[in-house]
């Protein structure tokens, strides 16, 4: 089977973001305030977005099953303040949950956490054991920049992170090291921020060493890992430099990169550079890319096809769109292993 291990709601309802656009006015006129239960959401209509969109991609691509997150650029946790965030977050998670259980062999939930710039991590949790416990969550995205491209937040190896690292542990779940909007006109969102904070994001990693106080775990990194491939020999260099071992000691065993790559000579580096345990399947699609490539005729975030060109072998192909997926996860291996797959 094909796992893609990437996925957002992006195609949500407009009543969604038109209850966003309300909780931001009320940020600074409590009147227009809403309610939770203001926001109504039918079955149909959460049926209607995604059999028009995700769905019908994963059909025409022969993707099996998605993990699926709130719209990272909606995550927005700059805005307001915890509260804000802890409600914003509780509706998108309960969200991609209810897909989850309309397509219960198609989607699989990964939560939002309640992140606000300055705010201790650990005010997170709550909503982390919720959506593992209740929603059955098989991982998380863990934004490094709440302050949306002012870079205010510590390091991920700071010690503020640790007690979403020990949840983590605990759950036995992996995080997606995803930032959501800039707000810094010096970064565009998706062009810019996403692919710097993902190569920031594994400096950071290189920098230190979280993985001695956490050998188990799991973290991933987005978007084929910014600049990380094209710039291996770069990071060996600098973790030479810093008196790290090879980052094959030293990141490897906790760190993995997703194929959300969106041209065929991206994914054949990826492939190339990095090993084959460390990649995982993803598209993104319906995401920052979404136009058909007039190079080759088909979309830009079509990924499979890049890994099926890229003339890997065949044991490899299948670890990358399945097996390293139920590893890294490993609820959704227990999850996809109930339905007898």
């Amino acid at each position: 089977m094909i796992i893609d291990c990437h996925g957002h709601y992006t195609t949500a309802p407009p009543a969604l973001a038109a209850w966003r656009d309300r909780q931001i006015a009320g940020l600074t006129d409590p009147t227009r305030a809403p309610a939770r239960a203001d926001l109504r959401i039918s079955d149909d209509e959460l049926r209607e977005t995604i059999e028009a969109n995700q769905l019908r991609l994963m059909d025409e691509r022969g993707i099996d099953l998605t993990v699926f997150s709130p719209r990272a650029s909606f995550m927005a946790h700059h805005v307001g303040d915890f509260r804000t965030s802890a409600e914003w977050a509780a509706i998108c998670n309960e969200l991609c949950h209810r897909v989850s259980r309309l397509y219960p062999e198609r989607f699989v939930p990964a939560a939002m956490l309640p992140q606000s710039p300055g705010v201790d991590p650990a005010t997170c949790l709550p909503e982390l054991v919720r959506c593992v416990e209740e929603y059955g969550a098989v991982a998380l995205n863990l934004n490094p920049d709440p302050s949306g491209g002012h870079w205010t937040a510590p390091p991920l190896t700071d010690r503020s992170w640790y007690p979403v690292y020990e949840k983590m542990v605990e759950y036995d779940i992996p995080a997606m090291i995803h930032v959501s909007t800039s707000v810094n006109p010096a970064f565009h969102t998706t062009g810019a921020h996403y692919l710097n904070a993902d190569t920031t994001a594994f400096m950071q990693l290189v920098q230190g060493d979280l993985f001695a106080d956490f050998p188990d775990l799991r973290l991933v990194i987005p978007h084929g890992g910014g600049a990380v491939p094209y710039h291996w020999g770069r990071f060996r260099g600098l973790a030479m430099a810093l008196g790290k071992p090879p980052l094959e000691e030293h990141v490897l065993g906790n760190v993995f990169f997703d194929t959300c790559v969106y041209h065929q000579p991206g994914a054949d580096l990826l492939f190339d550079v990095v090993p084959t345990r460390n990649i995982l399947f993803a598209s993104e699609m319906i995401g920052a890319v979404r136009d058909v490539d007039p190079c080759s005729g088909h979309h830009f975030d079509d990924t499979r096809r890049y890994a099926e060109a890229a003339a890997l072998p065949a044991a490899d192909l299948a670890a990358i769109q399945e097996h390293n997926a139920r590893a890294v996860y490993p609820r959704l291996d227990a999850l996809l292993r109930r339905q007898g797959r």
